[in-house]
Protein backbone atom coordinates (compact mmCIF):
# COMPACT_ATOMS: atom_id res chain seq x y z
CA UNK A 1 0.00 0.00 0.00
CA UNK A 2 0.97 3.35 -0.82
CA UNK A 3 2.07 5.75 1.66
CA UNK A 4 -0.87 8.39 0.84
CA UNK A 5 -3.27 5.31 0.70
CA UNK A 6 -1.98 4.56 3.94
CA UNK A 7 -2.68 7.87 5.53
CA UNK A 8 -5.91 8.13 3.66
CA UNK A 9 -6.86 4.23 5.35
CA UNK A 10 -5.57 6.03 9.12
CA UNK A 11 -8.07 9.17 8.47
CA UNK A 12 -10.81 7.27 7.30
CA UNK A 13 -10.62 5.20 10.47
CA UNK A 14 -10.01 7.80 12.72
CA UNK A 15 -13.02 9.76 11.33
CA UNK A 16 -14.97 6.54 11.99
CA UNK A 17 -13.78 6.25 15.57
CA UNK A 18 -14.66 10.21 16.04
CA UNK A 19 -17.39 9.81 14.55
CA UNK A 20 -18.44 7.27 17.45
CA UNK A 21 -17.81 9.10 20.24
CA UNK A 22 -19.44 12.24 19.03
CA UNK A 23 -22.63 10.15 19.03
CA UNK A 24 -22.06 8.27 22.05
CA UNK A 25 -21.30 11.99 24.10
CA UNK A 26 -24.81 13.17 22.41
CA UNK A 27 -26.57 9.96 23.94
CA UNK A 28 -24.90 10.73 27.61
CA UNK A 29 -25.59 14.05 26.93
CA UNK A 30 -29.79 13.59 26.80
CA UNK A 31 -29.32 11.46 29.80
CA UNK A 32 -28.05 14.03 31.30
CA UNK A 33 -24.32 12.07 31.91
CA UNK A 34 -22.01 15.09 31.58
CA UNK A 35 -19.03 13.77 32.62
CA UNK A 36 -18.93 10.47 29.76
CA UNK A 37 -20.81 13.16 27.22
CA UNK A 38 -17.51 14.86 27.94
CA UNK A 39 -15.33 12.52 27.85
CA UNK A 40 -16.40 10.85 24.64
CA UNK A 41 -16.69 14.54 23.02
CA UNK A 42 -12.64 14.53 24.38
CA UNK A 43 -11.92 11.13 22.20
CA UNK A 44 -13.77 12.47 19.41
CA UNK A 45 -11.63 15.37 19.25
CA UNK A 46 -8.72 13.63 19.32
CA UNK A 47 -9.39 11.62 17.00
CA UNK A 48 -10.66 14.06 14.31
CA UNK A 49 -6.90 15.59 15.06
CA UNK A 50 -5.61 12.54 14.25
CA UNK A 51 -7.82 12.50 11.09
CA UNK A 52 -6.30 15.90 10.06
CA UNK A 53 -2.59 15.11 10.44
CA UNK A 54 -3.28 12.03 8.57
CA UNK A 55 -5.35 13.76 5.89
CA UNK A 56 -2.11 16.33 5.62
CA UNK A 57 0.37 13.85 5.14
CA UNK A 58 -1.60 12.28 2.16
CA UNK A 59 -2.09 15.82 0.58
CA UNK A 60 1.97 16.58 1.10
CA UNK A 61 2.36 12.94 -0.16
CA UNK A 62 0.22 13.01 -3.42
CA UNK A 63 1.87 16.43 -4.00
CA UNK A 64 5.49 14.75 -4.17
CA UNK A 65 4.39 12.47 -6.04
CA UNK A 66 2.19 14.67 -8.99
CA UNK A 67 5.91 17.12 -8.42
CA UNK A 68 8.04 13.96 -10.12
CA UNK A 69 5.14 13.44 -12.95
CA UNK A 70 6.53 13.99 -16.27
CA UNK A 71 4.57 16.20 -18.77
CA UNK A 72 4.58 15.76 -22.35
CA UNK A 73 6.39 18.38 -24.20
CA UNK A 74 3.52 19.78 -25.93
CA UNK A 75 1.76 20.49 -22.89
CA UNK A 76 4.84 21.73 -21.28
CA UNK A 77 5.21 24.27 -24.14
CA UNK A 78 1.91 25.95 -23.80
CA UNK A 79 2.42 26.33 -19.72
CA UNK A 80 5.51 28.22 -20.38
CA UNK A 81 5.05 31.81 -19.29
CA UNK A 82 6.67 34.28 -21.72
CA UNK A 83 8.62 37.55 -20.39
Amino acid sequence: MSKTWEHYHHAARHHERAAYHYKEAAKYDQAEEHEKAMHHAYLAHGHTQLAIQHDIEAAKTQAELCDGVAIPSSQAKNNKIVA
